[in-house]
Order: C-alpha cells, then structure tokens, then sequence
C-alpha cells in the first residue's frame, strides 16, 4: 500500500562493540538519524535485545523531528547481527563474541517495535550495503570482509547474496589458514579471526612487546599498560612510522593476503571489498595484501579482481540490513 508519502526501513547492525541503527528512504539515498550506542554484551541476550529496541526508538524519534513523517510511515526493520543464524525463524544460533546461542532475536524486536522485521548476517548486511551503494557497486560476483571485533564475510554470486544450504556462507573468518594454529573463540585453531581481527591485531602487539625489547611507542601511548592497546592504537603507531606497529600491520596484511587468495581461487570473484577497523591502516595494510594475493593466487583470477577498502565507514551494515529487508518482504532491492 503506497500513502503517497516518503517511505522508511530502519537499519540496525549488531556488533559485539557497538549497535548501529539509522533510517534510509526506500531508494536507499537517504540516510537519516544514525545513532550508535556500546553493545554491552556482558549484560547478556536479552539486555542487548532491550538496548536495540530503545535505539530504534530514538532513530524514530529523530527521523520523525527530520522530516516530518509519522510511525505509519516506517515499513520495517532490517536487522543484522552475527552468526550463525537461522534465518528463517530469525533466531542468532551461535555468536562467540556475544557469548549468544539459540536466541530468537528478530522476534523479540518485531515483538517489542510492532514492525515486520527481517534477521540477516551483519558481514553479509555490510557486503550487500557496499554492493548497493558502496565501493562494490557495479560488481556481479563479489566478496566482502569485515574486520572488527570478529571477521565476517559475505558473497554475491550473479548481483544475489549468497546464504549457502544452511545459512552459513560467507564465514570467511572462521576458514583455517593455520593447521596448528592459534585458538579461536569459535573452538577451532587457526581461523583467520585469530590473527588478524582488532582483538587479535592488539594480541599480537601485546606479545611482541612482552618477547622483546623495542624502541616501539606504542606502551607509551597506553601509560605503560599494555592490555590498553588496541589495534587502532597500532593503526596510529604505524603511521606515525613505529617499525614495531609497521611489521604487525605487515603480517596482518599477510593472512588476510592468503584467506584472499584461497578465496579468488574459490569464487573468481570481480571484486573483493574490505571494510571495518583495520582500513584505517591505509596502504601500510592494501599494498602488502595485494602482493600476497598476487602471490598465492592463480593469475588469472589476479587479473580479474579489485580489491578495494569499504566506502561506507560505520554504516555499510545499516545499508545492507535495509536492503536485506527490502530483499525478503520486497522481492528485490
């Protein structure tokens, strides 16, 4: 039913930070009222659910005072969150760095806000929303990462997100790069998400600084604490030209490199797009990475492929949550 009147979905990323939301007219041109508030995911699933459903409040509150529109003109809420997920009954089955299982989170939502409400991975909400209006734009057989607190990923294969038999595509973090390798929340050993997430980058800072005596500024920069180091701390010791930053910034490159690789080996994709925390290493991160990509990659799918930094910083999992919504209830974005 069209009320002549411009139309709203509300997006809502999930991290195991911080919960993003915002309103974006159905065209998806207009974004309106982002607001982001700390996960706190401590306090537990139902708690977080609580902190979500008072997000979208204050984003309906502030899209009303912008334009003028009235609750009838919201027409539903796309949610992102991680996975694995059920989609179809909406429920978050496993979320290690939530310490979640089993939790029927789009009901409680849809429940609370009185709105159809879509479930959707939020990796896979971020590469939809950099497909649609990001840097993936113009793609047909795309691959995104998202590297923050955990490392998502997502696949368009022919201009459709991919979800897989199960809905388990796209866990790009959780593929082994390392038989024997280090322990990942998930249970495994190895797993991409274990070198080369934000947690893991400052992991790896830690214990270079611990092993060894450097002239490194980064414990200077957290007040000689070192568990206050963070990976932007190490972004930002990088690029003000710390030799110790520099070489974890470098093998940060290296592992995601060989994870890109196996996947340009996998899919063949035309371009693969990372977003998150860790571009803001710049090309102190993209050019080791490509090489490395160009090193383990056959050359022809080197050939084919751009690797590009996410253009939508800290809302491309709203954008995708809304076209994930638009998908289901619309037939198409």
């Amino acid at each position: 039913m069209t009320t002549g009147r411009e139309q709203y979905i509300i997006g809502v990323d999930l991290g195991g930070t911080n919960i993003v939301a915002g309103a974006l007219t159905l065209d998806g041109t207009k974004h309106l009222a982002m607001r982001s508030i700390p996960t706190n995911s401590a306090a537990g699933d139902e708690a977080v659910a609580e902190r979500i459903v008072g997000l979208v409040e204050g984003v309906f509150l502030d899209a009303i005072s912008e334009t003028g529109a009235t609750r009838h003109d919201f027409v539903g809420i796309g949610v992102g969150a991680p996975g694995p997920l059920d989609r179809e009954r909406g429920i978050v089955l496993v979320a290690p760095n939530l310490g979640w299982k089993d939790f029927p989170l789009r009901d409680r939502i849809q429940g609370r806000l009185r709105l159809p409400t879509t479930l959707d991975n939020d990796a896979n909400c971020a590469t939809f929303g950099e497909w649609w209006q990001g840097s993936a734009r113009g793609g047909r057989n795309v691959i995104g990462l998202t590297i923050g607190t955990g490392i998502g990923g997502g696949l368009i294969l022919e201009g459709a997100l991919f979800h897989g038999a199960s809905d388990m595509a796209g866990e790009i973090g959780h593929t082994t790069i390392d038989l024997n390798g280090r322990h990942c929340k998930c249970g495994n050993y190895g797993c991409l998400e274990a070198y080369a997430s934000g947690p893991a980058i400052a992991t790896r800072a830690r214990e270079v600084l611990v092993r060894e005596e450097s002239a490194s500024m980064m414990p200077s920069m957290v007040g000689g604490k070192l568990d206050g180091i963070t990976a932007q701390t190490v972004y930002d010791a990088a690029k003000a030209g710390d030799q110790v930053a520099n070489e974890i910034v470098r093998d940060t490159a290296r592992y995601l490199g060989a994870g890109i690789a196996n996947l340009l080996n996998t899919f063949n994709p035309d371009t693969v797009v990372v977003a998150g925390g860790v571009t803001a290493a710049g090309d102190a991160l993209f050019v080791p990475l490509r090489a490395e990509v160009r090193r383990r990659a056959f050359m022809p799918a080197v050939r084919a492929v751009r690797i590009v930094s996410g253009t939508l910083p800290g809302s491309a999992g709203v954008v995708g949550a809304v076209a994930s919504f638009k998908q289901q209830h619309m037939g198409g974005v």
